[in-house]
């Protein structure tokens, strides 16, 4: 079982910045990567940012170069730093682990309970 506790979400002004973090318990060696996801509402959750856990990242065309992804993996932590935000970022975020394969990020059913982002215009 793994365990993921998201925090650092909230209200901010378009052009703002908010980091947010992820901290990850349990049995975590089964999974190479860790993946950022939003889900705004009426939307479909989507994948924003992955890692993998030699530091090697992806990102979304919506957020590349305003989001940076990054890991602590002593503390078994993700991290999300979101710059120059957009009203249309505001979602819940939620962290997953998973495994990149070929290429392609596959996502486990451990998530965690989801940090609101509001960005105001």
């Amino acid at each position: 079982q793994v365990q993921l506790v998201e925090s650092g979400g909230g209200l901010v002004q378009a052009g703002g910045s908010l980091r947010l973090s992820c901290a990850a318990s349990g049995s975590t060696s089964s999974f190479n990567a860790m993946g950022w996801y939003r889900q705004a509402a009426g939307k479909s959750r989507e994948l924003v940012a992955l890692i993998r856990n030699g530091g090697r990242a992806n990102y979304a065309d919506a957020v590349k170069g305003r989001f940076t992804i990054s890991r602590d993996n002593a503390e078994n932590t993700v991290y999300l730093q979101m710059d120059n935000l957009k009203p249309e970022d505001t979602a819940v975020y939620s962290c997953n682990t998973g495994r990149v394969i070929g290429g392609l990020y596959y996502g486990s059913p451990n998530w965690g309970q989801g940090t609101q982002v509001t960005v105001s215009s």
